[in-house]
């Protein structure tokens, strides 16, 4: 036990820039207070101490504002990082060197029960503040989960979603999880640079590709009154603004 307490403090230390030393971790890091706490819960659960696993689930909430079920399945050095708001549901399973931020929801979708109704996260993935994913899933290995992104289906390894409903914007293939650190930093609350949501780029592209096609009938609608050729113009049509347009879809 001692063991995996020094190894998560060990994890916590490597990607908080905030955590100053061991003691600061271990009295003042809710969510590893949680996770261990789960760690007591589950195996309760396991043991058939149903209402004990439940019980000290409950108590962890109390005091860390982040709800475990006693049945989801942890793995090794996740961090929970701030953790306020956190819910992880009874079917979910979490593989080792995960990353999860504040208010992240992983919910499940069906009523049935025995089934697996909440999600897998993959090793080394990262869920943005805010995010939820729901469903019976997997998020792949090293994948990551973008800040209020509403995930309802599949993420493959090494991914970045993002979004409402959740889209995919940019495709990796998934790194060794013993190279995760600097990856962690870099891609902090799943935000990852040049990640626009791809609807965002389809549009501003249709946005961009109207205005040129309206500077070509600009200059086609000068050289056919330059050649003498009437053209019949619809001056009551307001002119196509990209700019604003742009600034919308931003």
């Amino acid at each position: 036990m001692f063991s995996r307490l020094r190894e998560d403090i060990a994890s916590i230390r490597e990607r908080d820039p905030a955590a100053r030393n061991t003691w600061e971790v271990l009295t003042c890091y809710p969510g590893l207070h949680a996770v261990v706490m789960h760690r007591w819960a589950n195996a309760c659960w396991l043991a058939d101490f149903k209402w004990l696993g439940r019980f000290i689930s409950h108590i962890a909430r109390g005091l860390t504002g982040i709800e475990i079920h006693p049945g989801a399945t942890i793995g090794r050095r996740v961090f929970i990082d701030h953790g306020f708001g956190v819910v992880i549901g009874e079917t979910a399973v979490i593989g080792d060197d995960c990353t999860i931020y504040q208010g992240v929801t992983l919910g499940g979708t069906s009523l049935a029960k025995g089934a697996k109704r909440h999600p897998t996260l993959g090793r080394g993935a990262i869920i943005g503040a805010g995010a939820k994913v729901l469903g019976g899933f997997t998020v792949g290995d090293g994948a990551k989960v973008g800040s209020n992104a509403v995930v309802t289906k599949e993420v493959p390894a090494g991914a970045t979603a993002v979004g409402n409903p959740a889209r995919i914007v940019q495709r990796a293939a998934p790194q060794d999880p013993r190279d995760q650190a600097a990856a962690r930093i870099f891609a902090a609350y799943g935000v990852m640079p040049n990640g626009d949501d791809p609807l965002s780029k389809a549009l501003h592209g249709l946005i961009n590709q109207v205005a040129a096609q309206e500077q070509q009938i600009e200059v086609m609608l000068a050289a056919l009154k330059g050649a003498g050729i009437g053209c019949q113009r619809f001056e009551e049509l307001s002119r196509f603004d990209a700019e604003q347009l742009n600034k919308l879809v931003d």
